[in-house]
C-alpha cells in the first residue's frame, strides 16, 4: 500500500526556515550558483545551526511515536539536491531523524509541491514562495531570519500565537479600518459583533492543531493565543467568530494598537504569524515571527 500523507498535520518548510544558512546565502548568486553548491558540499558534515523555525519543527514532531504519526515535516526548497544532503544530515544531527522526505528545486518555484503534499502549513524565507502558497489557499508565512531562537522553558508544549484579521479571520474589518478610520471599524464590528468573521488564510492550519491537541499524545501539549490590536468593543466579534468555529484558543491580547513585541516576549511562543510587517519587527526582536503576506494591508507592496 502506498504510503500517503492525508492523515499527519503537515509542515513544509524551507532549508532557511528550518536552519540558520544566512551565512551560505550570502554567496548565492543566481546566475552562478557553483559557489554556494561547493560551499554546502565542503560543510556536508558540519551540522548547520537550528533557524528560526526549527523549535516549533521539534515540538511538533514529539507528538509522533511509535506507530502513531501525528506530524510529517518535509523538506521543500530551492535548494540542489547536493544542498539538500546538508540539509538531511543537520536535521539527523540534531535529532530530526524523522525527517526524511524532501523536495530540492535547484532555484525553480517549489510551491507547487505543496497540493500533492497536502500541507497544512508552508514556511520559507522567499516571499515570492509565500505568496503564491496564500494564492493556492495554503497557510503560509515568510519567516524573519534575523528572529531569535525560541524560548527553552516549555519543552513539553508547542506554544503559538496567531494575528487576528486577515490572518486567522479575513480582512473584511480591516478593509473597514484602513477605508474609513477607527470610529467606523469600532461601529462596524459593534452592528457585527453575532455575525462571524469569514475565515482567514490561518483557519485552517488552527483546526489542524486542534484536531493534534485532541489526539492523543500523552507527553506534548498545544498552547495558542490571539494577539490583536483590536480593543473592546471590537473584541467581542473575534470571540464570537472562534466560537461559531468551535475552537478554543488559551489566551486572547487585545491590545488596542499597543506594540505587540513585549507581550509576546512573555508569551514565549515558539512561533508569531501576523500580516503587518511592523506587527512582524516588533515581535522578531523578542521571539520567533513570519509574515503572512495576506490582507488590503499587503496588496499596496
Amino acid at each position: 500500500m502506498a504510503t500517503t500523507l492525508q492523515d499527519p498535520l503537515v509542515v513544509a518548510i524551507s532549508s532557511r526556515a528550518l536552519f540558520d544558512f544566512e551565512e551560505e546565502n550570502q554567496r548565492f548568486d543566481p546566475a552562478a550558483p557553483q559557489a554556494y553548491m561547493q560551499l554546502q558540499l565542503e560543510r556536508l558534515d558540519v551540522p548547520a545551526r537550528p533557524g528560526v523555525a526549527f523549535s516549533l519543527v521539534k515540538k511538533l514532531l514529539a507528538f509522533n511515536a511509535p506507530g502513531q504519526q501525528r506530524v510529517q515535516v518535509v523538506v521543500l526548497s530551492r535548494n540542489d539536491p547536493v544542498s539538500g544532503m546538508r540539509v538531511f544530515r543537520s536535521a539527523w544531527a540534531h535529532g530530526l531523524t524523522s525527517v526524511q522526505r524532501g523536495v530540492f528545486t535547484q532555484g525553480r518555484a517549489p510551491f507547487r509541491y505543496l497540493r500533492p503534499l497536502g500541507a497544512h502549513l508552508f514556511l520559507s524565507a522567499n516571499e515570492a514562495d509565500v505568496r503564491e502558497a496564500l494564492a493556492m489557499g495554503f497557510p503560509a508565512a515568510r519567516v524573519a531570519t534575523h528572529s531569535p531562537q525560541a524560548s527553552e522553558a516549555h519543552p513539553q508544549e508547542v506554544r503559538i500565537a496567531f494575528d487576528g484579521d486577515a490572518v486567522l479571520f479575513s480582512d473584511e474589518a480591516e478593509r473597514v479600518f484602513q477605508a474609513s478610520g477607527l470610529d467606523a471599524f469600532q461601529a462596524h464590528e459593534t452592528e457585527k459583533a453575532r455575525h462571524p468573521l469569514p475565515p482567514g488564510p490561518f483557519k485552517p492550519f488552527l483546526s489542524a492543531l486542534q484536531r493534534l491537541q485532541h489526539s492523543g499524545a500523552q507527553n506534548m501539549h498545544i498552547r495558542t493565543a490571539l494577539v490583536t490590536a483590536r480593543g473592546a468593543p471590537a473584541h467581542e466579534r473575534a470571540i464570537q467568530t472562534l466560537m461559531d468555529w468551535q475552537i478554543a484558543v488559551d489566551e486572547a491580547m487585545f491590545l488596542g494598537g499597543l506594540p505587540k513585541g513585549e507581550f509576546l516576549r512573555e508569551f514565549e511562543p515558539d512561533f508569531f504569524f501576523d500580516d503587518h510587517t511592523g506587527h512582524v519587527a516588533s515581535a522578531a526582536q523578542h521571539v520567533p515571527a513570519g509574515h503572512v503576506d495576506s490582507g488590503v494591508s499587503n496588496e499596496a507592496r
